[in-house]
């Protein structure tokens, strides 16, 4: 990997870290904290051992042993009782205050650009508008979550909204690393996302920031 300036890996370690507090406040879980923080410190020693650095594997290893992973811990919230109870209590002010997580991460990407470790497409200087969702999140949690009143549309449509920005990078960022499935950015890859710390931003930010959006979207459905 190519040598970066320490303050960036520090800069998004950082980041990490405010996220997982960040979710915890709204949860509140001490289960959901332990589990946290062991998934993240498993992802560290994978990504710091180098086990993603080859990533032509079939299917590739960041894929296997972080991402889909992740997605199944999710479906399995979706899914069984206790998950549907732990969902119910988060805090939906909190949690839509955590997507402001989303600036920083935005700020690393830019940085890891300019140092020959993401595509363009990965930044708000191509196609990624996610740093929208960052700074966008505290005033639609004060206007949505005002006094007594819970503006409803707003939550809605800023959610779906911040979903699509969130989807719109992920598939994006998907076919731009150098996998067999690349279709992107053949002249400057996504490789940030191989290596410790940065392998820690698909397989531990972007769950959380995903599933806030699901877990809010579950609870306008059910009408609070």
């Amino acid at each position: 990997m190519t040598e970066l300036p320490f303050y960036i890996s520090l800069l998004f370690g950082i980041t990490v870290l405010i996220s997982i507090a960040w979710f915890y406040m709204a949860c509140r879980s001490r289960e959901f904290l332990i589990i946290a923080l062991l998934w993240t410190i498993i992802q560290s020693v994978l990504g710091i051992t180098g086990v993603y650095e080859d990533a032509q594997t079939m299917p590739p290893r960041i894929m296997a042993f972080g991402v889909f992973p992740a997605i199944l811990l999710i479906v399995v919230l979706l899914l069984s009782r206790r998950g549907k109870k732990w969902m119910d209590r988060l805090s939906l002010k909190t949690l839509t205050t955590f997507h402001t997580i989303r600036i920083p991460v935005e700020v690393v990407l830019a940085l890891l650009y300019h140092h020959g470790m993401v595509s363009v497409y990965m930044t708000f200087e191509g196609t990624n508008l996610d740093i929208i969702s960052g700074i966008s999140a505290l005033p639609v949690a004060i206007l949505a979550f005002r006094a007594q009143t819970f503006n409803g549309k707003l939550f809605l449509a800023w959610n779906v909204l911040c979903l699509i920005l969130l989807l719109n990078v992920v598939i994006t960022a998907a076919f731009a690393i150098p996998t067999p499935f690349q279709r992107l950015a053949f002249d400057q890859p996504n490789i940030a996302v191989l290596y410790f710390p940065f392998n820690l931003l698909p397989t531990v930010v972007v769950p959380l920031v995903l599933l806030g959006h699901i877990v809010a979207l579950k609870r306008w459905n059910k009408k609070l």
